[in-house]
């Protein structure tokens, strides 16, 4: 969709014909929740515009008894200019002077006061939107760590931040995208840090974003800044919506991207090793959470390749030394294993699904559904293998394992590309489709970091501090492949050379 020609209108010293755009751009009386209000202060016309539900009622109180404080020998333009940047001292106020950024701004929530014979508006932040409170995440829990977590509400979000870094370096750069939608885009990175061409070019491309709006929120930026691939399912950033998540991120060189009305933000650059790991690693002692690295490591590399394996020895089980005779199936079932694994793949997302959609009441009655009346059914009159639904159950165990939900989802489409080159060409199939993934992984970059980083290419620091979960002194380097400006954090290096 192209983008709308900005029309970049000044404000005029015509009062009535300030407000009669305003009320014509704005849909005055149509919309019924863009409030009006006209009236006369020190001797001139003014007009206070805001929409209902978005401004504090108390904070509008104040500053219509402000107004009424004008005396009658106030009358200079500049007169209740002062009355508000000077009376009102708890509150933002600023000039605009286009009626583009008043509509942008009423429309955000804040107050603009029209005055007569003044070619600019004032703009007074008394927004309040109905938000909810910040909350643990569902799908990033952990036993131990805060329990905050962001929310849909932009400001919210950055003060989350702010108060895990106290750093005079973080950035919060604010730009809008949509040409419709206007919605608030911040850009958070800590400036002595982070790669600024990496800043540079993020902010250029949610510039450059050519749509109406964006409602789908982060993913729409991300598609917009990465390009759609069609055939990569693997994230290219990570997800969180967790404050400490995200502010680690920060002090590692990254650059956090918010956007209003989502409480998910997205990590950029990110490598494969960044949607492996969970913050319940580092909330334990580090031998602890090692073990506890490895296996989620584990569950991983089984949600992807057990399945497809054991289908592989179930289908030529001639090929199988005698001691793995075992794996194979002892009572065949009436279709096919192929169809047997597909079929199944499909019924687990096809629950998911439905779980996601089902209250929470009817979860428990949904589970038994699932397991008594379709999985133990299915067996008995013939249709499964209990093997197959064995080894379909520990392969949906480890994508529920794998801490990002979206690597979870690219893993799941990898395991049915395995399962179909399994059916197609047995070993050989299995053998030649690992490889394709792992060529497509291979070629796979994050704002051009290669994804497999510091595998490849090889960076045996680094390498390490994702297979062993350091104690914090000592994992302390930066990530080398974003270019940080700094490769060490300064107090860690102080107590070095003491």
């Amino acid at each position: 969709m192209a983008k709308r020609a900005e029309t970049n209108i000044a404000i005029s010293k015509s009062y009535q014909e300030n407000v009669d755009y305003l009320n014509t751009k704005l849909g005055v009386p149509e919309n019924f929740d863009i409030i009006v209000r006209e009236m006369t202060v020190g001797g001139k016309k003014l007009a206070i515009y805001s929409v209902n539900g978005m401004v504090a009622r108390p904070a509008v109180n104040i500053i219509l008894e402000t107004f009424s404080e004008v005396e009658k020998s106030e009358l200079l333009v500049n007169a209740l200019d002062k009355l508000v940047k000077f009376k009102i001292v708890d509150l933002q106020v600023s000039d605009v002077e286009s009626m583009d950024e008043v509509i942008y701004f009423i429309l955000s929530g804040t107050m603009a006061i029209i005055v007569e014979g003044k070619n600019q508006a004032i703009i007074v932040d008394i927004r309040s939107y109905p938000s909810r409170m910040p909350q643990e995440p569902d799908v990033e829990r952990v036993t131990r760590g805060s329990r905050d977590g962001f929310t849909e509400t932009l400001v919210f979000n950055t003060i989350l931040i702010r108060r895990r870094l106290r750093d005079p370096g973080l950035r919060m750069k604010l730009v809008k995208a949509g040409s419709r939608s206007k919605t608030d885009v911040c850009i958070a990175y800590i400036e002595d840090i982070t790669n600024p061409d990496m800043v540079k070019y993020i902010e250029k491309e949610i510039k450059n974003i050519s749509i109406d709006g964006i409602p789908m929120a982060e993913k729409s930026v991300e598609e917009f800044i990465l390009g759609s691939k069609y055939w990569n399912p693997f994230p290219r950033v990570r997800y969180t919506e967790r404050p400490d998540v995200a502010t680690i991120h920060l002090l590692e060189g990254n650059v956090i991207i918010l956007v209003d009305n989502s409480p998910s933000v997205i990590i950029a650059p990110c490598t494969l090793w960044h949607h492996v790991q969970h913050a319940e690693e580092y909330r334990q002692e580090p031998v602890v959470g090692a073990y506890l690295r490895w296996v989620r490591f584990m569950a991983i590399l089984a949600s992807v390749f057990l399945f497809p394996l054991w289908l592989a020895a179930a289908l030529n089980p001639h090929l199988l030394p005698e001691s793995f005779q075992f794996i194979g199936i002892k009572e065949p079932a009436k279709i096919g294993l192929l169809w047997q694994a597909l079929i199944g793949e499909v019924a687990v997302d096809i629950l998911r699904m439905a779980a996601i959609h089902t209250p929470s009441p009817l979860a428990t009655a949904l589970g038994l559904i699932a397991v008594f009346m379709l999985g133990e059914i299915a067996i008995e009159v013939g249709i499964f293998t209990p093997e197959v639904i064995m080894y379909l159950a520990i392969a949906a165990t480890g994508t529920f394992a794998t801490p990002s939900y979206e690597l979870a989802q690219a893993n799941r489409l990898a395991r049915i590309f395995l399962i179909l080159c399994v059916g197609l060409f047995n070993f050989w199939g299995l053998a030649i489709g690992i490889l394709l993934l792992f060529i497509l992984l291979l070629r796979t970059k994050s704002f051009g970091v290669p994804y497999l980083w510091p595998l490849i290419p090889l960076d045996f620091n680094a390498l390490k501090t994702i297979l062993i979960r350091y104690p914090v002194p000592i994992a302390n380097l930066r990530p080398s492949i974003f270019k940080p400006l700094d490769r060490i954090r300064q107090p860690q290096a102080r107590r070095n050379s003491e």
